[in-house]
Formats: C-alpha cells, structure tokens, sequence
C-alpha cells in the first residue's frame, strides 16, 4: 500500500497550497487567489532539490513560509513564523491521529509513501515519526522524476517486490496521485477530504474517502 505524503498523511485531504493559502490569507498577506497560486508554484519550486536532505520537516515549512511571504510583498518575519508554526502544529497533529491507523496497516501491508517533495522527505518522515512503518520512501527529488508520471510509482512497487495490480494507493490529487496510479494499473483511493468530493472521481469503481481514519473499514 502506498501514500502520499502531503495532504494525505499530513492533511487528511487537503493540499500544502491550499493550508498555505488560508494561513496567508488569515494573515492580511493575500486575499485573491489568483495572486497567491503563482507566488506558491515560485517558492515552492525555488526549494526542490535544492534543500539538504537532512533538512527537518520544521525548518522547510519555515523556508516556504519565508518565501510565500516575500513573494506576497511583506518583510514582516514575524509573519512567516506563525505561518509556519500554524501549518506545522495542525501537521503534527493529524500525523499525530494518523499513526495509530498506520501502524494497523503496517501489520497486515507492505506500506510505502511516493511524494512529489524537496529531497528531504526520508528526514521528515523521521522526524514526525513514521519513518519505520514504510518499507520504501520514494522523493521526487531523488529519483528525478514526479507524479504523476509511472516511473515514481513503479520505483517504489519494484523496491517493495509489488505489482501494481497487487497494491492500493492512498492520496489527495486527482492529476498527480489517481492519474499516475490508474495510468500504471494500481488501484486507488481517492483522500477527498471532510468536505467530499469538489470534481468528478477518477474511476467509479475506486473508493472516496473524507479522512484516512475511513481505510479502517476499507483495508483492515
């Protein structure tokens, strides 16, 4: 069984750009969002691969904060700290509550994450705890490729000795998570998050869930 990693493990379905948004726009620092989706792809972009991958999970939530906030006009540090801080208590905390179902699946599943991420996704997963559940951590930004392209998902099926038809993945995107895993012939379930489905689901046999905490009756 594979995941994603953010907005899946962290989120419960909802993406980084969009916590980020509702953070910044908490903030007075943005309040279109048409102005905030390309000042999120620049800063999101400035920091893959370019990060050491022993880089903690709280100091690149800081350096995106940082980024957003000057890509939004404001020198304001103190600013981009709550925002950081604010995005990375709420992850925490539903890791937190999503443990305790992952280490269920880890006894009945070879479990892996594939995660478009900034090269230091195997040091944030140690740092949040969860490093040991997962038999392979696959990091765009090591294996010079990102979802949804097949390459990803077949590295982390080939380091778990899977077929794709024999595997689920778990995640939040419908273009980069179910796209990449049906192009490959793995089943997939959609994480749509507490509010449902906002768009047409990917393959009509496939399950939707609102939270990770639905995989129990799914899965297990």
């Amino acid at each position: 069984m594979l995941f994603d990693f953010g907005g899946t493990l962290d989120a419960d379905g909802l993406a980084w750009k969009e916590r980020f948004y509702r953070l910044c726009r908490d903030e007075g620092l943005v309040a279109e969002r048409e102005r905030f989706d390309p000042v999120f792809h620049e800063a999101d972009d400035a920091l893959v691969g370019a990060v050491p991958a022993a880089l903690s999970f709280e100091e690149i939530v800081a350096r995106l904060a940082r980024g957003l906030a000057r890509g939004l006009g404001s020198d304001d540090a103190d600013i981009a700290a709550r925002v950081a801080r604010r995005f990375l208590d709420d992850a925490l905390a539903t890791i937190a509550r999503n443990t305790p179902l992952l280490e269920r699946l880890h006894g009945r599943y070879r479990l892996g994450i594939v995660s478009n991420f900034y090269g230091n996704l195997a040091t944030v997963c140690h740092n949040v705890g969860v490093c040991e559940l997962f038999g392979v951590i696959v990091d765009s930004a090591h294996v010079g490729c990102a979802k949804p392209d097949p390459r990803i998902f077949r590295s982390a099926l080939d380091a778990l000795g899977v077929r794709p038809a024999a595997a689920w993945f778990v995640g939040d995107s419908l273009p980069r998570d179910m796209a990449g895993a049906r192009a490959i012939g793995m089943p997939h379930v959609w994480l749509a998050g507490a509010a449902g489905p906002s768009a047409a689901v990917c393959c009509p046999t496939d399950p939707v869930v609102r939270s990770l905490e639905d995989l129990e009756e799914l899965l297990l």
